[in-house]
């Protein structure tokens, strides 16, 4: 028995009402689906879904999130992949389509990630849990003071050789207003720009945040950005809380007003 749905990219697809062979192609929506309850249902996963350690260890890796390994996927004969607009390959995702019901999340903020969970409760079957997951994920954002008068302006690094910052029009973004602070980078149009530390000229963001992922910065990379940025306060931050818009999100409020606690204490030390 099947269903005609709709993705996130408006893209319609017939799915099976009981998906039994699923492959994810994002990590924070295999987590997802772990929370799900869906150890069974799921056969597939990329190298870089590393939550849960039990799945990453045993599940079948189909390559990665730009680079799939089609024969590995064939191999596990899916009736359901999951998929996003950013982390997945255009090439990869219209090749698949061609194949298999691919559904795609396209996530922008915290009302289109709670939107993807409902959906995926909806496609998997396990609509109660995913209700529970975001009336959790609500609950806990709406304890964040989210307008205080006082917003420190960040500047989110991903990647170095060149710096990679995060612009507006993402979900980070969204993660970073709802924490507290402001993006240092203003420009709506350009979403992952390339920045040159040394050319920030006299008007500075108050914050760095030296993010764990995708680039892995370290005690190292904050000790160098001290030195060459004597001004500003560098922060090492779990990317996992401002980028996975999955179930990870039932622990991102606390984590980010733990942070902001911890940049509150910084700064006064200052």
């Amino acid at each position: 028995m099947n269903q005609l749905v709709t993705d996130q990219m408006g893209r319609s697809l017939t799915v099976p009402k009981q998906p039994k062979r699923i492959v994810s192609l994002v990590p924070s929506q295999t987590e997802l689906l772990y929370s799900l309850g869906l150890a069974d249902c799921v056969v597939g996963i990329t190298k870089f879904c590393v939550h849960p350690n039990d799945w990453f260890k045993n599940k079948m890796r189909i390559g990665g999130t730009k680079k799939v390994k089609f024969e590995a996927i064939k191999e596990l004969d899916p009736d359901l992949i999951l998929g996003n607009k950013e982390e997945n390959s255009v090439a990869d995702i219209n090749s698949l389509s061609e194949e298999y019901p691919v559904w795609m999340s396209d996530i922008f903020n915290l009302d289109d990630a709670t939107q993807m969970i409902d959906k995926i409760g909806l496609l998997t079957n396990t609509k109660l849990m995913a209700n529970d997951i975001i009336r959790s994920i609500n609950k806990g954002f709406s304890q964040l003071d989210q307008s205080p008068a006082d917003r420190p302006t960040v500047l989110y690094l991903i990647w170095q050789k060149p710096h990679i910052a995060v612009g507006r029009n993402t979900f980070i973004n969204d993660m970073i207003e709802r924490s507290g602070f402001a993006n240092y980078l203003q420009n709506p149009e350009s979403r992952y720009p390339e920045i040159d530390l040394d050319q920030l000229g006299d008007s500075k963001p108050d914050l760095v945040f030296l993010s764990s992922e995708p680039y892995p910065f370290n005690e190292e990379h904050l000790i160098e950005l001290k030195t060459q940025l004597p001004n500003i306060t560098p922060i090492l931050v779990d990317g996992e809380m401002f980028s996975w818009y999955g179930s990870r999100l039932t622990q991102s409020s606390e984590y980010l007003q733990n942070l902001k606690g911890t940049v509150e204490r910084i700064r006064s030390a200052n």
